[in-house]
């Protein structure tokens, strides 16, 4: 039997724009981060080798290691991302602003042309928002949120209130209750923000009525990271994050593509 192609669009598949992603060997929500990017954009994956570590100070050291780093960002280099993410917060946080930016430094000697990491792209929120004052949540013990609180205290912001889950793995297990509320008993109401820590915590679904709830800006890991890397891009970021997208409507509706 014939079929009729004529009325069939030959032109796709849509062509599409690559990040490359270095995540920790641990994480779990790769269905997360992409809901954050638009139709057009891949996210290609590479990880640090497995590590048989509790979620810690020493776990952070670990995977933010210069030629772990450099060996991930040459394993995605053959797609050609246009750049390259660190999506790792204690990760890019452990040895403060300075180690951040080697961070950065390392990956593009690796050959990207350009890169980011998720604490790279908290301060530039903190700059683009304006933010002198910021509540932390964090599924972290407290030693690894004490390194968060002075990386923001380098950047000029002042930790108001903290709250964090004391876990040493199994972090994407937590439901969105448990860290909605952790935020919520977490935020300051004199804080200008509150930035959820860590991209193995779900966080996509409450962050808008989060938002709506506290009338501030919810930032998370994930969505930060991938912020920054779409802007470089010259693209907007798909999905919850009202302050970030410059809009601010008490019936914003966000992508709930799943």
């Amino acid at each position: 039997m014939a079929i009729d192609l004529t009325d069939i669009e030959f032109d796709g598949p849509l062509a599409q724009r690559g990040i490359g992603i270095i995540a920790p060997f641990d994480l779990a929500l790769e269905r997360e981060l992409w809901r954050w990017a638009p139709l057009d954009v891949s996210l290609h994956l590479a990880r640090t080798p497995y590590e048989e570590i509790s979620v810690s100070l020493g776990m952070a050291e670990l995977v933010s290691e210069a030629h772990h780093v450099q060996a991930a960002t040459r394993d995605v280099l053959s797609v050609a991302p246009e750049i390259v993410a660190y999506l790792c917060t204690s990760g890019s946080f452990i040895n403060g602003v300075s180690g951040e930016a080697e961070l950065r430094q390392a990956i593009v000697a690796a050959g990207a042309p350009d890169a980011v990491t998720t604490s790279g792209a908290l301060a530039e929120a903190v700059r683009e928002l304006g933010l002198s004052t910021i509540s932390v949540i964090t599924p972290y013990d407290a030693d690894l949120t004490d390194r968060l609180v002075a990386f923001l205290g380098e950047l000029g912001v002042l930790v108001t209130r903290s709250k964090y889950l004391g876990l040493g793995g199994g972090i994407w297990r937590v439901n969105y209750r448990t860290v909605a509320d952790l935020i919520l008993k977490g935020d300051d109401p004199d804080a200008d923000a509150v930035f959820v820590a860590c991209t193995n915590l779900p966080t996509y679904d409450i962050i808008a009525p989060l938002e709506r709830q506290l009338n501030k800006p919810v930032l998370t890991a994930n969505q930060l990271t991938v912020w920054a890397c779409l802007g470089r891009m010259g693209l907007n970021m798909v999905g919850p994050g009202r302050w970030l997208q410059g809009v601010f409507e008490e019936d914003s509706t966000y992508d709930q593509r799943t």
